[in-house]
């Protein structure tokens, strides 16, 4: 029996997994919210910061993503010596810094500062994800961790619908009309001004995050959210039954963390590349603007699926597998077909992915014991798949370079993604327990 199982002492679990599952939704709706604007602003940047190509489009993601490799293992120390709850906090704060910086990025038009600001963004999720992952997985029993966490992704990705509309009517009014205009437009002052005008809408939405992330900090200092770190800190049975001195000792730890970082790449990939792909195909940037949400939905229905499903009629590593299979076959209908059919079948996506991080991620931390909160750290650093599988996408399919086919081109990322996932669904998670 796995550690995770004896964290909490039978009387008081029901209302403290009560008060905790509500909290953490309520942050996993925050991370949605913030995470899946990107999708929105990949396409915004391009055409307000003119940049070439689909290369430098993708950069948004990888400012984004990268933070978590670079912070993870940082967060994790910050949270031994904070505790969950102020970590959360101070992880919060930070993120509202990150959408302060939009302000004079949007002013002077500047990539970079941008891309700072996802940054930043990207370093306060990467404490919020290191902490309330593990926390809700920790809090209960480690066989329905998949259901908790299928809880969490229904709160996150009800965000993320919500977010690309929100922002692509904020930013992306009229775009395929301004698009037209901005390119046609010969006269350089004009021009510069109707950039501006364009890269100014992005300020109020995002002053207004930050505030709503700052004030979110407080009210989470003050909430009553219960501090699991001393039970997580019972080693007993990892010492015993593993008598592990090093989490690199725990291959299913490792190998999940790779399956993280690709799991991460391809949800990217449906979520975020898919306005780019339909752009790809001659689709008007009024539509493609919208596709993001497609994607999330299909991923809710997924979630909604797991919550009803794990643990009573599935194992977590049997919907892992199904869902493993399902992106299979998903991939490889997008590769053979064309238009609104391909984008259908790239949106599906989003349901074969749904449930991958509810079940990778308890499967990867189980019987870690002590060493829970850095091979969470370990998993959350996975998380920079998504700066990198769509970078490689960009490339693949860029005419300066390669100059491969659109749907060759994600194919070729999607798929070995899809196999290893499967793989670790069937062996990978065993190795080594």
């Amino acid at each position: 029996m796995s550690t995770a199982t004896t964290l909490v002492t039978p009387a008081p679990v029901k209302r403290t997994n009560t008060t905790a599952i509500f909290i953490i939704g309520f942050l996993f709706f925050i991370f949605g919210f913030v995470t899946w604007l990107n999708g929105s602003l990949i396409q915004f940047l391009k055409l307000a910061c003119q940049l070439q190509n689909d290369v430098q489009g993708f950069f948004v993601t990888s400012a984004f993503y990268m933070a978590y490799f670079f912070l993870a293992i940082p967060a994790s120390v910050i949270l031994k010596k904070t505790g969950f709850k102020k970590g959360m906090a101070l992880g919060l704060l930070i993120m509202a810094v990150g959408c302060i910086i939009f302000i004079p990025a949007a002013k002077e038009r500047n990539f970079g500062l941008f891309l700072t600001g996802l940054f930043i963004q990207g370093t306060g999720l990467a404490l919020l994800q290191t902490a309330s992952n593990p926390y809700i997985s920790i809090i209960g029993p480690i066989e329905s961790a998949a259901k908790r966490i299928s809880i969490m992704g229904i709160c996150n990705k009800t965000a993320g619908i919500i977010s690309p509309l929100i922002l692509s009517v904020l930013l992306l009014k009229n775009a395929t009309g301004l698009e037209k205009q901005i390119n046609a437009t010969t006269n350089a002052a004009q021009k510069e001004q109707l950039l501006n005008e364009l890269a100014a809408r992005v300020i109020n939405p995002y002053i207004i995050l930050g505030v709503v992330l700052a004030i979110l900090a407080f009210m989470l200092l003050k909430s009553p959210l219960p501090e699991p770190a001393a039970a997580e800190d019972d080693t007993t049975t990892a010492t015993i039954d593993n008598n592990k001195t090093s989490i690199w000792q725990f291959p299913h730890l490792l190998l999940g963390a790779l399956c993280i970082f690709l799991y991460v790449g391809i949800e990217v990939m449906a979520g975020d590349a898919i306005g780019v792909y339909g752009k790809a195909m001659g689709m008007p940037l009024d539509q493609t603007k919208y596709f993001t949400t497609f994607t999330l939905i299909a991923m809710l229905v997924g979630y909604i699926v797991g919550v009803v499903t794990i643990p009573k009629i599935i194992s977590q590593q049997t919907a892992l597998r199904t869902s493993a299979i399902l992106g299979i076959v998903f991939a490889t209908a997008v590769f053979l077909t064309h238009g609104y059919v391909a984008i259908t079948f790239i949106a599906l996506l989003g349901l074969a992915n749904a449930l991958m991080w509810p079940a990778i991620w308890p499967l990867a931390i189980d019987r870690l014991g002590k060493f829970t909160k850095t091979g969470s750290a370990l998993l959350v650093m996975g998380i920079a798949g998504g700066a990198v599988v769509p970078v490689l996408y960009a490339t693949l399919k860029n005419p300066d370079g390669a100059n491969m086919p659109n749907h060759t081109a994600f194919f070729i990322c999607m798929l070995p993604c899809y196999l290893y996932i499967l793989y670790y669904s069937i062996k990978g998670h065993k190795i080594g327990k």
